[in-house]
């Protein structure tokens, strides 16, 4: 006679301790990760000639490389629900945003106004591919986030037109903060498994 075995697991709600931990490994993890990585990207691209080696690092590699770092505190979770996954991708996200929003705006002498968008646009990318780790399609989600990155990062490149930039950019940061919005609302209370 076979025995049914079950198992059981936990409904686990984050606490605002652990939100500060997913926010602020966005800020120390993921920056780190990225930075590691990047530099060993750099060296592929080394070789191209000068607007190809730009391209390659920021429009190839970064979008590849963040959106992996950004999710990669997401891999310390158990017991989750479908929304709570997503919000801490966010928070994880925000946190990544904050650091390069630092790193741009004080070390690199970069506008204040131009980089926060940059903050919500890393948290809304990273939500979307939390999205995808809660519906167990990760790869699929993350596509979507590096493409829109991707795009993100080839407009901010060729930042001196102004249609690229101005028009084509906020389309891009828009799309990015529509879709993660429309991705929350289909999430629910539903522990992943």
């Amino acid at each position: 006679m076979e025995t049914e075995q079950r198992v059981e697991i936990s409904f686990h709600k984050p606490s605002i301790k652990e939100k500060i931990f997913f926010l602020v490994s966005g800020l120390i993890v993921s920056v780190p990760f990225t930075v590691f990585l990047s530099e060993f990207s750099d060296s592929l691209c080394v070789a191209m000639p000068l607007l190809f080696a730009e391209v390659c690092s920021l429009v190839v590699f970064a979008p590849f490389i963040e959106e992996l770092a950004k999710v990669f505190p997401l891999f310390y979770r158990h017991g989750e629900t479908e929304r709570s996954i997503l919000n801490l991708g966010i928070l994880v996200g925000l946190g990544f945003g904050v650091t390069e929003f630092a790193l741009y705006v004080f070390a690199l002498g970069a506008p204040f106004i131009s980089r926060v968008a940059g903050v919500i646009f890393h948290a809304s990318s990273t939500g979307i591919t939390a999205y995808g780790i809660a519906k167990k399609k990760p790869i699929q989600f993350y596509l979507i986030a590096v493409a829109f990155h991707l795009t993100n990062n080839l407009f901010a490149l060729f930042s001196d037109s102004f249609w690229l930039f101005f028009i084509s950019g906020p389309i891009v940061l828009i799309s990015t903060f529509l879709l993660v919005w429309h991705l929350y609302r289909r999430t629910s209370e539903t522990i992943v498994v």
